[in-house]
């Protein structure tokens, strides 16, 4: 069947109590909508990820699929706590498994004293080592060079369900100051299979500040990146970085949408990133 614009909800996910957070698109229906549908109410939405949600399986089970204005991505955080929302309104707290392209998932919704969260687990996380060409590729596309990098963390590929390429800088004024050219950064991150390259700032041991160029997916910058973040998390838990089981993660600041996530998770390498927020409806 052809989608039902009026089921389309638009949701900002990681917000910042009543402000900020990151736009998706969730579209929950009995049946998926053709490829062809979803790709174009991605692109009529506009925003950077838009959800798609079919009831399969067992009761609190779905089929999820996510598409940015240009592509088809494997895994988005964001889309991901705001499809929690939706069907938090629909079914109550509880918690719904989710079976993506290549992972299953789950999504958790919670209510305390009237504040609700939505927490996603991630897929498994892994990370290597940044190809020193690679590296100077990335640099020279932000204008950045080696002495801009925060030696404590050498730039990685990670992955919690999508690629991502971290580079962690030496001061908040560097992460501030992010620029890159949309289409060179498009055809940069799409030749090398990356969804986003996350610009991120270590205030503290669990307190982070990151900015996420999202390039592939027709879009300059995400102000709100779960699955960054839960890549990022994992990453820290490769290298040994005291995180004391989560950090915390302002994101969006810097183009006017303060989004908060947070990321809890175990010593086990490889193991689930938990990424947590609040939703609100637009």
């Amino acid at each position: 069947m052809p989608i039902d614009h009026q089921k389309v909800q638009h949701i900002a996910a990681f917000a910042d109590g009543c402000s900020g957070g990151n736009a998706a698109g969730v579209y929950v229906a009995d049946d998926m909508p053709t490829e062809a549908e979803m790709r174009a109410l991605a692109a009529q939405l506009g925003y950077s990820e838009t959800v798609f949600a079919i009831p399969e399986g067992p009761q609190g089970s779905y089929r999820v699929r996510y598409f940015s204005p240009e592509s088809e991505v494997p895994f988005c955080g964001h889309a991901t706590i705001a499809l929690g929302k939706v069907l938090g309104q629909q079914a109550g707290e509880g918690v719904f498994q989710l079976q993506l392209n290549e992972a299953q998932i789950s999504v958790e919704v919670s209510d305390t004293n009237g504040f609700q969260t939505v927490a996603l687990q991630s897929p498994p996380t892994n990370s290597s080592p940044v190809d020193p060409a690679l590296l100077a590729e990335v640099l020279a596309l932000f204008s950045l060079t080696v002495d801009d990098l925060d030696p404590r963390f050498p730039p990685a590929r990670a992955h919690a369900g999508a690629d991502h390429l971290l580079l962690m800088l030496r001061s908040r004024k560097a992460v501030a100051a992010m620029r890159y050219e949309l289409e060179s950064g498009r055809q940069w991150m799409n030749q090398h299979g990356l969804v986003t390259v996350l610009l991120g700032y270590a205030e503290s041991e669990q307190f982070f500040h990151t900015r996420n160029a999202f390039a592939s997916g027709g879009v300059l910058e995400d102000p709100a990146t779960g699955a960054a973040t839960a890549a990022l998390a994992g990453y820290l838990r490769d290298i040994n970085w005291p995180h004391d089981g989560e950090i915390d993660v302002v994101q969006g600041e810097d183009m006017g949408q303060r989004s908060l996530l947070r990321a809890q998770f175990s010593d086990e390498i490889g193991s689930s990133i938990r990424v947590s927020g609040s939703a609100r409806l637009m």
